[in-house]
Parts: structure tokens; sequence; C-alpha cells
């Protein structure tokens, strides 16, 4: 008899031994279906033994196995690495490695076309049967108005009538997919593009790091494309992350166009299980050369890995927050090492993590100082008070003049604010209240269409109250700008301005996103206004304008990493306007035009800010000069929580005495938003100079840790945390 240890998705540090019965043919990296008490769920095989330690009455049998190939050794052994290193179960860990496979591997619905159009028979029918059908005329409209036709995304984003609706119109011959165009002709690289790509290239076959660091529009991604194609002629398979689901579609279109003949995969949460599932499998059987993915695509099987690419390496969303913590660039870079492949981690502004390795010389560094375009110019930088007199709802009459010229010329101007909805909050006039969430201690943001009050926390939602109920003062009033304010602002300024709001709101649909990017690549839209959504990736070459509103805010943050972030965000998003012929310009309404993230941005020198910040976090023993681990408890009472975290910091104290470690045990503290979802929360962090310091310290408390009483309190460890 065969026993098959399994990892299942559970936050235990164990697998589980189940008896395989003849003729399954499991091994290590199989995905099983098991049970576990009463409930079935897919499990990893991680070993294979001819005995068990648990009694032979009591070992269940392994239901089936997938008819999917098992995860590759080098899949598996990244995911234990992944337990190992961040303090996570590995059946969790192993989980993100996972494809949608919960309730059975079903036949996919097939993939819808990538476009479909009218044809001139479909123009002439339709024509005559939509008086006849008034429900027709709105996707016939629609039709007509795309001549090139409504792409898939559009067409997975219709409602399900609609949907069946082409389908039919597809078998009368009515709409018709159109041929795909010519493959766009390869970008001619300029020198320092040339020297990257050869820096790059000459790499393959070992493990190395690059760092390609070019100001926003210096032709990074063509560097990949590049690059990509020569790991792939060689006959590898090629792995690009990128921070945000909204980048794929355009980033995805324009390796199509530079990689002409290359099966793409796409791997991301926001794909529908079926369709995520062919891309994992294609990816698996080698049948895609290039992946293309966030986060969770850093797990995707590849045999024929040659060159892993990391775009926009800072960005704080390769940190996954919740369930298991891991930092998918890190991680990478992992694989990478395991695998004997190059990476290559580009951004126009590096993580000081990152900045850091490459002083180091443990990272080369090859930069790309200039756009690649070479009609195009950096941006003119401007600042303007944030409390100017002839402002309108918050948007200054010098950026209201400069978006008024743009209009004239018939340019595009990008006003950002990273605050959705409304306004932050509503206060009332006459006393002290405030509207704050019930479950949280954070306040209800005022949202417009409908109107209610919603907490960006943990979902609540309520009615904004037509009086104060503290004093019953009417006059309440919305403070601060949202994205939606901003948008009705001006709107009233400038009535014919067409005007897309892009923020988490207006693109929940899938699709929803790429149609807006279409209508400003195609001059359908004059003003766009959203949230750092906008701010990284995306290419509008008739956009000249970028406004910057409520920048301030972060400098109040009290994370650390709070101006680091800031200057990112700054960089990348006035890299948004001048990034072609016509030249650009940035106006950023700040109370602090001196302030260093601002002088670093007015001189185009990210380099001499991180070397600032790097100074102030060496003499502070911040990371990237000290390594950090977060215990975070949260729990209804506050009292069972303190409790929790002191006997935990007692523990610490005696862990790092037995472990010899040079760790800092700092004391417990409330967490930033102390009360979330009715649960109240503190952290307490640990401190190291040296990572393995933190690492030995951790192997002899996290037993202590799970040891401690207090079942009602709910804990987790985060190594390298990216927020405190």
């Amino acid at each position: 008899m065969t026993y098959a240890r399994v990892a299942v998705p559970v936050a235990t540090g164990q697998a589980f031994d189940y008896w395989a019965p003849d003729g399954l043919g499991i091994e290590r990296g199989s995905l099983v279906r098991v049970r576990l008490a009463n409930r079935r769920c897919v499990g990893v095989v991680v070993g294979t033994h001819a005995t068990s330690d648990v009694e032979r009455e009591r070992v269940q049998p392994v239901d089936d196995v997938l008819a999917l190939p098992p995860l590759p050794e080098d899949v598996v052994a990244l995911a234990e690495f992944v337990a190992a290193y961040y303090r996570e179960p590995v059946g969790l860990a192993l989980a993100q490695a996972v494809p949608p496979v919960r309730s059975g591997v079903r036949r996919r619905a097939p993939a819808p076309p990538s476009a479909l159009r009218l044809t001139d028979g479909g123009r002439v029918a339709l024509a005559a049967r939509i008086a006849r059908a008034p429900a027709m005329r709105a996707l016939y409209a629609r039709l007509c108005d795309a001549p090139a036709g409504i792409d898939s995304d559009s067409i997975v984003a219709l409602p399900a009538q609609d949907q069946r609706r082409l389908s039919a119109w597809r078998t009368a011959g009515w709409v018709e997919e159109p041929a795909p165009a010519a493959p766009a002709h390869r970008v001619e690289l300029n020198d320092a593009q040339r020297a990257a790509l050869d820096a790059i290239d000459a790499a393959a076959g070992r493990f190395s790091v690059t760092l390609l660091q070019g100001v926003t529009g210096s032709g990074k991604t063509d560097v990949y494309a590049a690059a990509a194609s020569r790991a792939i002629a060689r006959g590898g398979q090629v792995l690009l992350l990128v921070p945000e689901i909204n980048l794929t579609p355009q980033l995805g279109a324009r390796l199509a166009a530079a990689l002409p003949g290359v099966r793409i995969a796409t791997l991301h949460s926001g794909l529908p299980d079926g369709e995520r599932l062919e891309h994992w499998k294609a990816a698996a059987s080698g049948e895609a050369a290039l992946v293309v993915g966030t986060r969770l695509a850093v797990y995707a099987p590849l045999p024929r890995l040659a060159l892993a690419i990391v775009d926009e390496e800072h960005d704080a969303s390769y940190k996954q927050q919740d369930g298991v913590r891991y930092h998918a660039r890190d991680v990478a870079i992992v694989r990478a090492r395991s695998r004997g492949v190059p990476i290559v981690l580009g951004s126009a502004t590096p993580s000081l993590e990152t900045v850091l390795h490459a002083k180091g010389g443990r990272y080369a560094r090859h930069l790309l100082p200039h756009r690649a375009d070479p009609r195009a110019r950096p941006p003119a930088i401007r600042f303007v008070p944030e409390d100017d007199p002839a402002a309108c709802d918050g948007v200054s009459g010098p950026l209201l003049d400069a978006i008024r010229a743009r209009l004239a010329r018939g340019e595009q101007s990008l006003v950002f604010v990273n605050r959705r909805g409304y306004a932050p909050s509503l206060k009332c006039t006459a006393c002290a209240w405030e509207a704050g969430c019930p479950r949280c201690s954070a306040r209800l943001v005022v949202h417009r269409d409908p109107a209610r009050l919603r907490c960006h926390h943990c979902g609540h939602a309520e009615r904004v109250p037509r009086a104060c109920p503290s004093c019953g003062n009417v006059d309440l009033q919305a403070r601060g700008l949202g994205t939606q304010r901003l948008e009705a602002a001006l709107a009233a300024v400038f009535p014919e301005a067409r005007i897309a709001r892009i923020d988490r709101d207006t693109t929940r649909a899938r699709g929803a996103f790429e149609a807006v990017r279409a209508q400003v690549a195609a001059d359908g839209i004059d003003i766009l206004v959203g949230t750092q959504m906008l701010a990284k990736g995306h290419d509008f070459p008739r956009l000249t304008l970028v406004g910057v509103i409520g920048a301030d805010h972060a400098l109040y943050s009290a994370d650390f990493r709070a101006t680091e972030r800031l200057a990112a965000l700054l960089f990348q998003v006035a890299g948004r306007a001048g990034r072609a012929a016509l030249p650009g310009e940035v106006v950023v309404q700040t109370s602090f035009p001196a302030h260093a993230v601002y002088c670093a941005l007015a001189a185009d020198d990210y380099d001499a800010l991180a070397n600032d910040l790097l100074d102030e976090r060496r003499i502070a023993a911040l990371p990237p000069h000290a390594h950090l681990a977060l215990l975070a408890a949260e729990a209804v009472s506050r009292e069972e929580v303190d409790r929790f975290l002191a006997a935990a910091e007692r523990d610490a104290h005696a862990a790092r005495d037995h472990a010899r470690a040079d760790v800092e045990v700092h004391s417990p503290v409330p967490s930033l938003l102390a009360r979330r979802a009715g649960y109240e929360r503190a952290q307490l962090v640990v401190q190291a100079s040296r990572r393995p310091e933190l690492a030995r310290f951790l192997d002899a408390w996290l037993p202590a840790l799970a040891a401690l009483p207090g079942r009602r309190v709910r804990w987790g460890l985060d190594v390298d945390p990216i927020s405190l």
C-alpha cells in the first residue's frame, strides 16, 4: 500500500496521510481530491511513503486524482520555501499554485471571439428587424458605432441575453469575427535600450538580477518584448509579472504585436475559473511561451522557464496583504535563482530595497534616461497653492486654466486624486459630530449616485442622514475631495467636455477599464478623473496635462514608507503627460512645494531622493537596513487582544534569550486602523539588523505563540511587512 502525504488548504503547518488505491499514479505534485473532517478539498501531494505513523484504520483514502498535470518540482519547492520563509501553513502556500478546480474540472465554455463586427448583410437585415424589436436597438447601435468590432472583454461584459443574440447573429452571418490585423513592425530600439537588451541576453542560462531603471515612457516594455523574443527563440518560456489586472490588456496587446505567432497566457484572479484553468494548462504544457499575470502568476508551471520579468517592481500590490502574505517580486527572484535563469526588475522608481542591492553590486543596473519617442520631452512641473481662493470645489484656478487650454487645443487631461467616493467625510457645522463607521475606527465616505455613506474598510453602508444625529442641525457638510466630487466639479465648469472617471467603483465589471482606455485612445475622452489605477503603465499620446490634487495627505502618514510611496506615485502619474510629440505639463496642488519629494519631482531626480531616504532609514535602523516581522492580533474585546499580545511579548523575550538572537522586541501598540469590521486590532513588531538573526528568533518564538491561550483571538505573522 502507498501512503500519500497531502498538503491541504487549511491553517495548519502539517500535511496529512491518505492511502492511495492502486493504479492512481500518484506522485509528488499530484493534485488530489481528499476528505478532511466533513469537507472535500483539493490538496497537493508532497510525498509518498510505504508506511504511515497513523493507525491504518484512521487513514482515509484519496478520493481521486485530478485530470491535470502534477505541479512541477520547482513550483512545489517554491511554495515550500514561501511556507518556510513567511511562516505560513504549507497547504495554504501550495494552494496559491493550484488552478481553480474547486467544483471539479469541467468542460470549458467556448472562448468569446476576439471581436465581432457587423457584416454588410447583417446591417441590412438587422436594420429592418430593430423596428419590430426595440430590445435589439442598443446592441445594434453599439455594433454600428464600432466599425472595427467590439472586443472580447466588451462581449463578456454584455448581459447574457445580448451575448445569446450575438451568438445567433453570428450563426446567421450578420456579425463576424474580423481577420486579425497584421502584426505591427517591431520597434527600433535606441542605444540605451539595446545596451540593456544585450546585457540581459548575455545572462541567458544563469541566474542574475538586472534592474532596468528607466524614466516613464523610456520604452521598458520594448526591452521586455525584445528580451522575451530572444528567450523564446531559444526554446524557452518567459514569465512577466505586472502589479494590477488592469495593466494586462494593454501590455498583452503590445506584446502580441511585438511577438507575432507566440501564444500568450494570462493569469490573474479576475479571469473566469474556466478561462484561467485553460491558461494554466497552456503554461504547464509549454504551449504558451509567454505568461503575463499578477502576483499569483509567480507560481505558474513553466517547464522551459528561461527568463522572468517583474514590471513596476516597486509596486506594493506585489505583496499579498491577507492569507499567505508573500511578496511576489521576492518570490520571483527565488524562483529564478532555483531555475538558474535571469530576472529583470523594471521601474522608473525602484524600491529602496532594490536600490540598495544595486548600489551594493548584487543587482546589475541599466538606465534608460530618455523617453523612447525622440520627440518627447520631460513634462514641465508646476506647483500651485492647495488653498487657492479661486478654487472650485478643490480644483485650483491655475489647474482649471490649464485644463481649459487643453480643451481648446483638442488635447487630453488627467486629474488625479487618490480618494474614491464623493468626499472623505461628513461633518456637522454646529457640533463636533462626524459620520463614523460603527464597525471600524474610520470615517464613513460620502458617495453619490446613489447617495450613501460607505466604509472603505469593511463595506458597511448606510443612508446619508437628513440632520445631525447629535444636535439635530440640518446643515451637514461633505468635507474633502473624492473622485465623484471632482468629476462633478469639472463637469460644472466644463459642461461640453467629455469626462470619464476611473476608480474601483467604475471598473468593477470585466472590460470596463479597457473600454474607457479604448475611448481615450480614440480621442473620445477629454478629461480623465481617477485614482492610482491611472498612475502607471498606460500610454495616451494625446494626454498632455496631469493635475495632482491631495498629494499632501501622504506627508502626514505615520507609515515610514509613506514618503517613498508618494514619490513613486508622483513620478509615475507625472509620466503620463507628454509621452509623444505634444509637450506635457504637470500641475501639483500643494502647501509644501519645498518638500524633498516635490523638489525631486521638479528636478526629475528620483535617485537623489532615494539616496537621501536610504540614509534616513540607515540612521533609524529601518528597512532595507533592518528586517521586520509583525505580529497582528484582533478580537472582539480589546482586553483579549491586549492580554494575548502581552503574553506574546513575554514569550518573545524568552525566545530571544533562548535563541541568542540579536533582535529588538517592541511593545504592543494599536494598529493604525485600531478597529475594523467589529474587531479590535493591535500589533507587535520585532526588528533585527540581520535576516538570519530574525529567522532564528522566529523559529524559537512561533511554537510559543501557537501554544498561547485565547481561541477568540485571531492572529497572524507578517514577515517583511510593507506597512505598519
